[in-house]
């Protein structure tokens, strides 16, 4: 079983790999055995963490792509073609949320800033969607080649203030299932694709939203601390395993599927 969950000597290629979840995930694999490419916007942050993995004895390697440009995502294939010839697993970890695509308990549909929408949407639907388009010769070339998408609880559940994040990571869900499918029937060797719907972990996005300047909860906090069965947010290793089993051969019968890790709180009916 431990061979069967391996992920040694699989090329990953994980985008938002310098956020918080996905620096974790990223080290996580590298420390695994896997071969991970870090694709990000920013060249400090990173080498940074490319420089991190290797100095620890592990392999990693880095490329600069903005997600919602093909240009720019094309030019990154061309290297990763140079490189390595293919790739095993691409984890679409990039994401995030916008103040103007927010509607506060203050605020209604009138106050939404369109373009905030637009940005949010793009980044969460487009920079998953675009990177699976442009990597996808080098995933055909796999022996045993898969996604990742991540989604969120808010793709499940109509939380308040996050409109557009929601909307975004519902489309993402779709899509898994739709290419899923797409990839399964049309292709001489299928690409499973999956994502992963996280619960509420502290980041840099939300720690205003839901912790006090001194640490404690804030109201939002509380409300969603007691709607977890398990009664704590996340921390990002909480992840690790149900990455590592998706991107392994462990997990080759199972694609279309949004696997939550969440503490509990979609399960929760509050009655």
């Amino acid at each position: 079983m431990k061979s069967l969950i391996s992920v040694e000597h699989k090329i990953i290629v994980i985008s938002g790999a310098t956020g918080v979840l996905g620096e974790s995930m990223t080290r996580s694999l590298a420390e695994a055995g896997a071969h991970v490419v870090v694709l990000g916007r920013t060249q400090s942050k990173v080498d940074a963490l490319v420089d991190s993995i290797n100095k620890a004895g592990h392999k990693a390697s880095g490329l600069l792509a903005n997600v919602t440009s093909k240009e720019e995502l094309l030019q990154a294939k061309e290297q990763l073609d140079a490189h390595y010839g293919h790739i095993d697993v691409l984890i679409n970890a990039a994401g995030g949320n916008m103040k103007g695509a927010v509607i506060t308990p203050d605020q209604s549909l009138h106050d939404v800033d369109l373009e905030a929408m637009r940005k949010v949407i793009d980044l969460n639907y487009i920079g998953s969607f675009l990177p699976i388009q442009v990597f996808l010769p080098l995933l055909e070339k796999s022996k045993n080649p898969s996604i990742l998408n991540i989604s969120s609880v808010s793709a499940h559940l109509p939380l308040t203030r996050v409109m557009g994040y929601s909307s975004a990571k519902s489309a993402i869900e779709n899509l898994t299932q739709y290419l899923a499918v797409e990839f399964a029937q049309k292709m001489k060797r299928p690409i499973r694709v999956n994502a992963l719907a996280p619960g509420f972990f502290l980041t840099e996005q939300n720690r205003e939203l839901l912790t006090n300047p001194d640490g404690s909860l804030t109201a939002r906090g509380e409300t969603i601390i007691t709607h977890t069965p398990l009664g704590k947010f996340g921390n990002p290793e909480d992840l690790h395993g149900a990455i590592h089993w998706l991107c392994s051969d462990a997990a080759n019968f199972v694609t279309g599927t949004v696997v939550t890790v969440d503490g509990g709180f979609k399960a929760f009916s509050g009655v």
